[in-house]
């Protein structure tokens, strides 16, 4: 226990240190010093600790809750960025390689669309999936319209326009996946009916910063979204939420979910995944028995297992099939 202690208490002071010299600095756009500092922050939080942020002292606590909105505005500048990098080629989603944490995005896409396919099996290929928070560099809806969702239209939501045009900037010359990408301008509180229409909705990690205003946007999820739609929420675990807002998962079951799964990476995968069902509460109140699990009690899983990835592909490729079946009859 000693040793835990002390463990944690060099890492806060660490990333104490890393916080101040961030605070300083005159810009977070993307340059040398930003990036330097950004990148020891990330090796600093991203191995395993036996730190548990939400119960440091109120002092660490600040810390962290201001380092989280650094990290969230040199985020945005990031993605901007390279948002307008990339749409100066012909075909920007050619070259999203070039985005330092492709790889990162990748995997966690792979990891959700698995997740999906192991616990909620109705919603592997819907319709229409919205995604709330997308930003300047959708990379999630792109990973999954052109890895795992082949038939599936999306909708992104951000409070920010120009986010969006960048957004639009990078589909403007795949027929495919422009096809099927939308952008939209909106706050998701201002959302009601529209979330009516979404078999999957994926909540950012970065929308709704402070505990409260994340309960807050998931109970109006919960009022809105369609019973038996899933909610994919993105989290963090031990010490990477230095980095991201911790989400609870009785949180999420309070805003009308069943949780299905907790997912806490150990890898380069920074972000925890939280799998949940909408549910009728009312239902699920009158069906507890004793034997059922109370909602927000789901396990803390493991990686998908191969027999999950291969019911994940075969259904991938019936999707695919499908999709081409049909383009073949008309």
């Amino acid at each position: 226990m000693e040793t835990q202690n002390k463990e944690v208490a060099a890492l806060v002071e660490k990333i104490t240190g890393l916080q101040a010299a961030i605070a300083k600095l005159p810009s977070l756009s993307p340059c040398p010093e930003v990036d330097a500092l950004f990148t020891d922050l990330v090796t600093a939080c991203v191995p395993p600790c036996p730190v548990d942020v939400t119960k440091l002292g109120p002092e660490a606590q600040a810390m962290r809750e201001g380092l989280i909105r650094l990290c969230s505005t040199a985020e945005g500048k990031l993605e901007a960025h390279y948002a307008d990098m990339l749409a100066a080629f012909d075909n920007p989603l050619d070259h999203l390689h070039r985005f330092p944490y492709y790889s990162n995005y990748i995997n966690l896409s792979k990891l959700e669309y698995e997740l999906l396919a192991r616990y909620v099996p109705g919603c592997v290929a819907p319709a229409r999936v919205a995604f709330v928070g997308s930003g300047p560099l959708p990379f999630t809806s792109l990973v999954l319209a052109a890895r795992h969702l082949p038939g599936t239209m999306f909708d992104n939501y951000d409070l920010c326009d120009a986010a969006n045009q960048r957004a639009k900037k990078l589909v403007r010359a795949d027929k495919d996946v422009g096809a099927r990408m939308s952008f939209h301008t909106a706050d998701v509180a201002d959302l009601t009916q529209e979330l009516r229409a979404y078999g999957v909705v994926f909540l950012a990690a970065l929308v709704g910063m402070a505990a409260e205003e994340k309960a807050d946007v998931i109970a109006h999820l919960g009022r809105h979204m369609t019973d038996g739609a899933a909610l994919v929420v993105r989290s963090a675990h031990g010490a990477r939420g230095f980095l991201y807002p911790i989400v609870d998962p009785e949180d999420v079951a309070r805003g009308g979910f069943e949780v299905l799964a907790v997912y806490h990476p150990d890898d380069e995968v920074v972000n925890s995944v939280i799998v949940a069902r909408k549910v009728d509460t009312q239902a699920i109140g009158l069906q507890q028995n004793g034997r059922a699990r109370a909602p927000g009690a789901a396990p803390v899983v493991s990686p998908p297992c191969k027999c999950c990835k291969m019911e994940a592909n075969a259904l991938e490729k019936r999707e695919v099939f499908a999709t081409t079946a049909t383009g073949l009859s008309v």
